[in-house]
C-alpha cells in the first residue's frame, strides 16, 4: 500500500509543479489554490508512505515521478521543446526510479 501512496504523492507533485506555472507567480486565484492543496496533499501522502518505506528510496522516487511527469507535461501539453537530450535525461530519471523500486 505504501507504494500506492507514494505514487499518488508523485502525481500530486506533478500537479503542484504545473500549478506553479499556471498560477503565474501566484497572481491567479484558482491555480494558486490548486497548487497549495496539491502541495499539502503530496507531502501528506509522502509522509504516509514513509511509515514503511526507506526515506532515501521514497524521497528519490517521489521527486523522480514529479520530475518525469512535469517534464513530460511541459513537452506534451505546454509546448516546451522536446529535444533528444531532454528526452534522454527524462528516460534516465525514469530508469533510476525503476531501479530504486526494484531495490526496495
Amino acid at each position: 500500500m505504501a507504494w500506492l501512496w507514494l505514487f499518488l504523492a508523485g502525481l500530486l507533485e506533478i500537479g503542484w509543479a504545473v500549478g506553479l506555472k499556471l498560477s503565474e507567480g501566484f497572481t491567479r486565484l484558482w491555480p494558486s489554490v490548486w497548487t497549495a492543496v496539491a502541495m499539502a496533499a503530496s507531502i501528506f501522502l509522502l509522509g504516509v508512505a514513509l511509515r514503511s518505506l526507506p526515506v532515501g528510496t521514497a524521497y528519490a522516487v517521489w521527486t523522480g515521478i514529479g520530475a518525469v511527469g512535469t517534464a513530460a507535461f511541459g513537452m506534451l501539453v505546454l509546448g516546451e521543446p522536446a529535444t533528444a537530450l531532454k528526452i534522454g535525461g527524462v528516460a534516465l530519471i525514469a530508469a533510476g526510479i525503476a531501479m530504486l523500486k526494484l531495490s526496495a
